[in-house]
């Protein structure tokens, strides 16, 4: 640790101007606690630049300095990916101000964001100009596009779309000795080297810091329907994945998988929340269909489909969204399952992937674990089925102390994440890895992998001023 001086720190300060920089003195909780509290850091200063420029600026001082910076988009991870460590010597640079529109090209499909542009900012752009931008998570009234690139953020839309990194044509980056590596290209197609993009999509912060994109638009689909579907359990969810698979080929944009339990938390939890279906089922799917015709094609896809599963006695019941508001009210309570625990008290959750048909395999093995472990925990595992990211949640037992549940924390991560090993998955599925996971990523990533990431780190940032301690 070294103390930043008050001379040095007037210098960062005066890139940005006083009014957008946050001392000691004022109120940094924001920037400097992550979401559930179990990292809390320090920072003499965070630095809110204006553009591009002054992120280069903060960048070439630190640099020059050997200062260690942290880059932070919205901060709404789940890894404490943007918390700075509590030595007090890593200034935070937050890129909320970075909000502009620099081109939307429509015949391209194309638009150009600022780092910090919100995503449902991003998505209501596109849909005004009759175009859709597919990226979908819970956080996206918070969430930046910066951060969104650096963590290569998934959700609701992969089984159609992909990843964010699918969605990324060209980046803007502010390299670790203060260059600014200009890479907006709109070309789908340029084979001139390495693909150099995808270094800092997902790098989380650790290679540079991404300050505009070149995001990829797709049309806008002219028909949607939505189903909320009873099932008896994971196989078969996964059993009507395939019968939906088959049935709608590319149409078939949402495939998520929920227990009861999660439905009752919600219901408990989030105001203006009902049940969609008359009576109770064991296990839910959340199905959407999508079609460029508006002609209600996807409505006879989803028919098609759910006459197949009910003839083969693969669901129990379904109903099928009447309006758009019920749509999005269907959606909203897949949304609404991480929020809805937490009022239920402490929970150890996981993000994980397996492959789609071990999918079933998970669910049983792990709750065979965690009730020999914690028998009276209230597990929660749901997710998308489509791309077998699951995020399994165990709740405090009713009554419970959180604090003492929480104490299991390591433990039961450690069991969990052997189990998806075993099953040739990952243990960050869509979250990234911060500072929580390191350790974990460390002890289970083949070495020839993290000796060729560690290379590429020291090549690009032989300083370590990048984010440090996190990811590797």
């Amino acid at each position: 640790m070294t103390e930043i001086s008050k001379e040095l720190l007037t210098q960062f300060t005066n890139i940005v101007s006083e009014q957008y920089a946050i001392d000691e003195s004022g109120d940094q909780t924001h920037y400097t606690h992550e979401n559930r509290d179990i990292y809390i850091g320090k920072t003499p200063l965070v630095l809110r630049p204006a553009n591009t420029a002054e992120v280069a600026a903060i960048v070439k001082l630190a640099h020059d300095t050997c200062t260690k910076i942290v880059p932070q988009g919205g901060h709404t991870g789940h890894v404490a990916g943007g918390v700075p460590n509590d030595t007090n010597d890593e200034i935070v640079i937050t890129l909320g101000r970075m909000n502009k529109v620099r081109d939307l090209d429509l015949a391209g499909d194309t638009m150009t964001l600022e780092a910090g542009f919100i995503l449902e900012n991003a998505q209501k752009l596109a849909d005004e100009n009759d175009r859709l931008f597919p990226l979908s998570i819970g956080s996206k009234g918070s969430c930046q596009i910066g951060g969104n690139i650096s963590t290569n953020a998934g959700g609701t839309a992969v089984l159609a779309y992909g990843n964010t990194r699918e969605m990324v044509l060209g980046l803007e980056v502010v390299l670790p000795n203060g260059d600014v590596w200009n890479g907006l290209r709109r070309l789908k197609k340029d084979n001139t080297g390495y693909n150099l993009k995808g270094l800092f999509v997902g790098a989380e912060g650790t290679l540079g810091i991404v300050t505009a994109a070149v995001l990829k638009l797709f049309p806008k689909p002219k028909s949607r329907d939505v189903a909320f579907i009873g099932l008896d359990s994971p196989q078969k969810a996964l059993d009507l994945f395939q019968v939906a698979k088959a049935g709608a080929g590319s149409s078939l944009t949402g495939f998520e998988i929920m227990p009861r339990i999660g439905l009752d938390f919600v219901l408990r939890n989030m105001p203006d929340t009902r049940d969609p279906m008359a009576e109770e089922h064991s296990w839910y799917a959340l199905m959407e269909i999508s079609s460029n015709r508006p002609d209600g094609d996807a409505g006879a896809i989803m028919h098609d489909i759910l006459g197949e599963a009910f003839e083969s006695g693969v669901v129990n019941d379904a109903a099928i969204a009447q309006s758009i508001t019920q749509q999005d009210e269907f959606w909203a309570i897949r949304e609404l399952l991480a929020p809805a625990q937490k009022p239920e008290g402490g929970s150890i959750k996981h993000d994980i992937s397996v492959p789609v048909h071990s999918v079933p395999k998970f669910f049983d093995d792990a709750e065979t674990i965690i009730l020999r472990e914690l028998p009276d925990a209230r597990i929660c595992g749901f997710g998308h089925m489509g791309d077998g990211n699951i995020h399994y949640n165990i709740s405090v037992p009713l009554g419970g102390d959180s604090k003492e549940f929480l104490s299991n924390r390591l433990r039961i991560n450690g069991l969990i994440h052997e189990l998806v090993l075993s099953l040739n998955g990952s243990i960050s599925a869509e979250h990234g890895i911060g500072k929580m996971k390191k350790k974990m990523m460390a002890e289970t990533k083949d070495p020839v992998e993290l000796n060729l990431m560690k290379a590429l780190k020291q090549a690009v940032d032989p300083q370590g001023i990048m984010n440090p301690g996190k990811l590797l």
